[in-house]
């Protein structure tokens, strides 16, 4: 039977905030193998009947099931828009059958609502509860609300609403949606996101209240490497646009105005790093209720608002990946430490927030701190935490039992120490709820050694800790930044982890408008250091365009296309790409980069005593990635059909020349004998020719030197174990992988990691630990090996060197088995499907179970196979180490020997 499974609109489910016509995917699933698409029929209207679309492709003979975008269509600013789709497919040579003779669906349904579609329809302003002087030096939330009628037969009502700072939006009383931390954090002097909510079941007939709580957030917050307040204003405040459509046609707006009025929120204190007071004696019950009454405008300090002047055109909807409660997780213990600390332990560490329901009295006081790990006594340890406080504090203001959390704060924590609790504090009372940007979950992988198992546990919920609007370096000291570096090297085990396209795409965007006019690339994005250079050492010596960092411009967007083979984003991000690669020539010395301070391969094993900086040189790491970059976007430019593709070409081969009689002496050898300097030279391609076998022995010499452990840092361990087995070292990767002792990923593991941490001693084999100035225990970036595990011990992939194969249109499964592991079972959800890959081992016979998507093909090698033993009907052959055969879509079982 076919049938579509589901429609995607620009990556999400039916996305609220809708800018442009979308982009529509849909998934295939078949209980036949080989299936195509032949045709598709694509409907758009206002109504769900259909019987007017605005749009109708009509049956369009196409196999594309993803990135079809309707042309030539004009949609209306707040309108809830039916999509439904279905298709014709069939088994083998489709293209050339007759549509009779296919099988078709039937009709897959789903819905987009479009946001304010110019920014000249935006009429609301910004209103503000703050007024100074008071405002320049403090974090607390303030409440505004203003009332309105709705008339009779109200057909629908959308909300459009946003906030300098971050807000809670209330209608009648009850908070509208799930979203947390909005309007999310993006470089607000040039770009602020608005949400848009479809409340028509949230108004009545009649006089309402619309209200917001409102807070500092990273707004105007303590924030960044010099912990400055006021970074992009010193006064929080809300901005609500209602459209009210009725069944008689009629349309109304209604924005905050001069008649709003506000007052100060419970919430007196709330900050990004120091966490959130909340004094329940202040609150103003029924403040935003439908059913307050006038007399009550003055009561409870209600004042009249300010109306802050902003300029409006930097305003753009929010689409998906909006920051949510993603998991909750009850309290494993509450325990006693040795120095008589009482603590709460979640088992697990994570970023968001402790949900409490207590009892106590008025004035009685619950106090939390939020911190990572216990020190080798097995008591609290705060000081990797630097200046962050990480506290929630709530204040009792009436007898009885309370249900409290924070609202505009989020901590990184496994534990919580209990400074204050009205009672004997029980585990059962207290909830840990992850808050992190929703995106669908993308694949799995487990295996025969739960060591590894746990890693993927690990950089999973590495993830899961730092993806909160922004991909952050750490989320629980004083910094939590888009450190560019941290986001580049971790993005592709991202995407197999989870549906990162939008989260991406947002981030991009704000890297390219937070580009110095030179092309230069900020450290981080947003870039909140814009205005503090001069404030913090490494910003003061290189305030941006550090290699592997900066190269986030090119290699993020090429990560993109590769894994979701969307060219859309190559074409927005290009001319930021095609600027970053000029300031690396303008500002080259004949083809070698070494732009002011380079953070090289930061904090390797092999720095100087006391030093970040990793051993191998910064002028050829830099160099490195002034190639890599600058041959990805020639690459890109020819995918995209630009004319300069050729230019850039031309260059990519100068750098890798001048990197070669730069860096390589007379016999071949690198002259930087460090681990990194090899492994650059071997992914990133530049090995002269003829000397790839010299520089592999090279490296595994290093590796031997080192007892088989790597010493390598951020721009080094990415690449260490793909730059192995892509040269004839599978064994030598897996031994990496699966070291144990002190440095190594699964040391992390047995000494109890439930993420990544910054340092690989982090803690140490005597249980000390680094230097608390700057030892965050969550910290994806080494957990970029999960690349590693999904592409070769899997052996999901996308085929690369097939312009038609990005996005898994057309897959790679090529498990390469080693390592002792006697399975491993992994899938991975593509646009067009899951893709499932099963390898048993036993002796020397492989048993192999692969599933395909409908609508796509794969190409299945079976890694060092001496013979066949069952094909499942497919016709292998022999190729470079391997068998292969080309499969269509459906699900193979293969055995093979080795």
């Amino acid at each position: 039977m076919l049938e579509i499974v589901r429609i995607l609109m620009d990556y999400e489910k039916d996305p609220a905030g809708v800018e442009e016509m979308p982009q529509f995917n849909w998934e295939l699933k078949s209980d036949k193998r080989g299936v195509v698409q032949k045709a598709y029929q694509l409907q758009i209207a206002e109504n769900r009947d259909f019987d007017t679309p605005v749009y109708d492709s009509g049956v369009t003979e196409s196999c594309e099931s993803a990135h079809i975008r309707p042309l030539h269509v004009e949609l209306k600013s707040a309108v809830n828009y039916g999509v439904r789709v279905r298709v014709w497919a069939g088994a083998g040579d489709v293209l050339h059958a007759a549509l009779a003779e296919c099988e078709e669906s039937a009709w897959c349904e789903g819905s987009f609502v479009t946001a304010l579609l110019s920014s000249e329809e935006w009429e609301a302003p910004f209103v503000s509860a703050e007024s100074a002087p008071a405002c320049l030096e403090e974090s607390k939330g303030t409440l505004v609300r203003g009332s309105f009628s709705v008339g009779s037969g109200l057909k629908e009502a959308y909300a459009f609403t946003t906030a300098l700072g971050l807000y809670h939006f209330y209608l009648n009383g009850e908070k509208v949606g799930e979203d947390e931390m909005t309007p999310g954090w993006t470089s607000y002097r040039r770009h602020l996101l608005y949400q848009t909510y479809d409340v028509t079941r949230c108004l009545r007939e009649g006089v309402n209240t619309a209200g917001a709580m409102v807070g500092a957030g990273w707004y105007k917050g303590v924030m960044g490497l010099t912990r400055s307040r006021n970074n992009y204003g010193d006064q929080t405040a809300f901005a609500m646009q209602l459209v009210l459509r009725y069944e008689d046609g009629r349309e109304e707006t209604v924005c905050t105005g001069d008649s709003w009025e506000g007052a100060d929120a419970p919430v007196v204190f709330s900050e990004i790093y120091h966490g959130e007071t909340y004094d329940a004696s202040l609150e103003l019950p029924g403040w935003c209720g439908a059913d307050r009454t006038a007399a009550d405008h003055t009561a409870g300090g209600w004042h009249a608002v300010e109306t802050v002047p902003f300029d409006t055109s930097v305003l753009h909807a929010q689409g998906g990946a909006r920051v949510r409660v993603i998991d909750r997780i009850p309290a494993k213990e509450v325990f006693v430490t040795p120095k008589g600390e009482t603590v709460i332990d979640f088992g697990q560490n994570m970023a968001g927030r402790i949900r409490v329901t207590a009892s106590g009295k008025k004035g009685d006081v619950i106090e939390l701190r939020c911190f990572e790990i216990l020190d080798t006594e097995g008591s609290v340890y705060l000081d990797n935490l630097r200046k962050a406080r990480t506290t929630m504090k709530y204040i009792f203001g009436r007898d009885g039992e309370i249900t409290y959390h924070p609202h505009f704060t989020y901590m990184g924590f496994r534990y919580a120490l209990v400074v204050s609790y009205p009672g004997t504090p029980e585990a059962k009372v207290f909830t840990a709820e992850t808050l992190h940007s929703g995106m669908e979950p993308a694949g799995e992988i487990t295996c025969s050694n739960p060591l590894l198992n746990q890693l993927h546990h690990n950089y999973l919920w590495g993830l899961k800790g730092n993806f909160l609007d922004v991909p952050t370096d750490c989320p629980q000291r004083d910094e939590r930044l888009g450190w560019t570096g941290d986001a580049q090297i971790f993005c592709r085990t991202a995407c197999y982890l989870m549906n990162t396209y939008t989260f991406y795409k947002k981030w991009l965007w704000d890297l390219k408008a937070d580009q110095t006019p030179e092309g230069g690339v900020p450290h981080v994005v947003p870039n909140i250091e814009e205005e503090h250079a001069e404030g913090n050492w490494l910003l003061k010596q290189g305030p941006h365009s550090a290699s592997a960092w900066a190269d986030a411009a090119v290699i993020v967007p090429w990560t993109m296309y590769l894994m979701y083979g969307d060219t859309a984003i190559l074409e927005r991000q290009y001319d930021s790409m095609r600027k970053w690669i000029e300031f690396m020539r303008e500002h080259s010395e004949d083809y070698i980069w070494n732009y002011k301070l380079q953070l090289g391969d930061w904090v390797a094993l092999d720095a100087e005593e006391g030093s970040f900086f990793g051993a191998t040189p910064t002028d050829l790491t830099s160099t490195a990635y002034f190639a890599y970059s600058t041959g990805l976007f020639a690459r890109i430019a020819g995918i995209l059909k630009k004319d300069e593709a050729a230019e850039y070409e031309d260059l990519y081969g100068h750098i890798v020349k001048k990197f070669q009689d730069t860096f390589f002496d007379g016999n071949g050898s690198l002259k930087a004998q460090t681990q990194t300097a090899h492994i650059v030279a071997l992914y990133f391609g530049l090995v002269p020719e003829g000397r790839t076998e010299q520089t592999v022995n090279g490296l595994k010499r290093l590796l031997d030197k080192e007892d088989g452990h790597l010493v390598t840092g951020f721009i080094g361990t990415p690449y260490f174990c793909h730059a192995l087995s892509r040269n004839g070292c599978l064994k030598e990767a897996y031994d990496l992988l699966l070291k144990e002792d002190y440095p190594s990923w699964l040391y992390q593991v047995k000494m109890g990691a439930t993420t990544i941490w910054e340092h690989w001693d982090g803690i140490k084999p005597d249980g000390t630990m680094w230097s608390p100035g700057m030892n965050s225990f969550n910290h994806y970036a080494y957990g970029a090996i999960g690349e590693w595990m999904y592409r070769v011990m899997a052996g999901i992939e996308t085929d690369e060197a097939a312009f038609t194969g990005a996005g898994f249109k057309h897959a790679v499964i090529w498990p390469r088995m080693g390592g002792g592991l006697s399975y491993t079972d992994a899938r991975h959800e593509t646009i067009y499907g899951t893709i499932r890959v099963r390898w048993e081992m036993e002796g020397n016979r492989i048993s192999l179970l692969a599933d395909i998507p409908a609508n796509t093909g794969a190409a299945i090698r079976l890694d060092r196979a001496q013979c066949v033993v069952e094909d499942d009907g497919l016709c292998f052959r022999l190729g470079d180490g391997y068998m292969e055969a080309e499969a269509g879509s459906g699900t193979y079982r293969i055995v093979f020997e080795i």
